[in-house]
């Protein structure tokens, strides 16, 4: 038995983590304050993006940019059924329909093959947006998803939440990484504790668009402004402001922000052991009958998690557990959940993903996981399937 549980993800939290949180709750701004700014223009530096929001979770992240791209009631947006419901949702929230489109069963991305078919099949106009996902880290290739929403009059928000640091190469061979802005409307991250960067709770949006920003950056605080270009009315003084939109109060704040950066200082270092450790696993598992690997050796993944697919994966699921191996189900369609079942979509409407859902598992994959503790992992899935119950 390994001397510590294995989830399938763990937040790492060092003595300067604690010592930059620990100075910015002695510091004057417990919220609203510099530091939020700092870790706003050091994140879209990062990805390579003009500008970044600092916002209270990635959820909020994706309510922001649907009332942003002004998502109206009966607006129909694409988005894929594998993902976590928020991507789906933020889409409801606005009161708009959501469309799914089947995944690419090697990658688990959108099938953006797909895409054009649902988009050529209805008038232009029909559908308003996409919201591809950046599923366990692997990275859309939003160029093609570009050309597709010029083609049909789409917007576009990337969901990024598994993919800071992760790139996709284009036609012209350069990389292009997640939430840079230059095929993306909008890109939203999350700051989870089991995420790459962790704040506790915590998101970003990332833009190139300026009027995108700045319109962010109101609906964020309530709908309110106080800058002087931006007022309707003559001040008051310098206490004035105005709520000039309906919006909502998604802050972060500084001390989340604070371990924000002091997280982002060695993103890449984590980027890179998840990277080693996804090398590790793939070469394990590559002479495995019984094991597939979803997408390995994919060059720009930032493998936010590590997904196999086996015949027996609630059999393996519940043995790992007895062997102190936290593995997860990433995810159930959303199409599936009960509450998009009440809107009509049912079991068989995309039997790709559904397929993909009845074999998947995320095994452990955080920067801290140990060479030892990732081959007593291996060790055990290797033990189940060449068991005689899983012939």
């Amino acid at each position: 038995m390994p001397d510590r549980p294995l989830p399938y993800g763990r937040q790492h939290i060092t003595d300067a983590d604690v010592a930059a949180v620990t100075a910015a709750l002695h510091a004057d701004y417990l919220t609203q304050g510099p530091t939020v700014a700092e870790f706003e223009r050091q994140f879209a530096e990062y990805v390579g993006a003009r500008y970044a929001v600092a916002v209270s979770n990635g959820t909020a992240a994706l309510h922001l940019c649907a009332l942003a791209l002004n998502v109206q009631p009966g607006q129909r947006i694409i988005t894929t059924p594998l993902t976590f419901s928020a991507s789906a949702n933020c889409v409801r929230y606005c009161g708009g329909e959501v469309h799914f489109a089947d995944i690419d069963p090697q990658t688990g991305l959108v099938d953006l093959g797909l895409v054009r078919q649902m988009l050529e099949a209805h008038p232009k106009g029909y559908f308003t947006g996409l919201i591809p996902v950046d599923f366990a880290g692997l990275a859309v290739n939003l160029e093609e998803a570009r050309k597709l929403a010029d083609e049909f009059g789409l917007w576009i928000i990337e969901d990024a939440c598994h993919a800071p640091g992760g790139f996709f190469v284009d036609s012209a061979g350069r990389e292009q990484r997640c939430g840079n802005g230059h095929f993306a409307d909008l890109a939203i991250f999350s700051f989870h504790p089991v995420k790459h960067i962790a704040t506790g709770e915590g998101g970003m949006i990332t833009t190139n668009s300026e009027a995108l920003f700045h319109h962010l950056l109101r609906l964020r605080t309530h709908g309110i402004t106080r800058d002087p270009a931006d007022l309707v009315r003559e001040p008051d003084g310098g206490w004035y402001m105005e709520m000039q939109e309906l919006g909502y109060n998604y802050r972060l704040p500084d001390f989340n922000c604070a371990l924000g950066l002091s997280q982002l200082a060695r993103a890449d270092e984590g980027l890179a052991r998840r990277r080693q450790l996804a090398a590790r696993y793939d070469a394990a598992f590559a002479a495995l009958p019984g094991v597939t690997v979803l997408a390995p050796g994919r060059p720009g993944h930032a493998y936010h998690l590590y997904v196999i697919q086996v015949a027996q994966r609630r059999e393996l699921y519940d043995f790992l557990k007895t062997k102190q191996i936290f593995a997860q189900v990433h995810y159930i369609p959303v199409h599936r959940m009960p509450y998009y079942e009440g809107l009509g979509w049912r079991a068989g409407d995309f039997p790709l993903v559904e397929n993909y859902y009845a074999h998947c598992l995320s095994i452990p994959m955080f920067p801290t996981l140990t060479d030892a503790e990732q081959d007593y992992v291996v060790a055990c899935i290797r033990e189940f399937v060449e068991a005689p119950h899983a012939r």
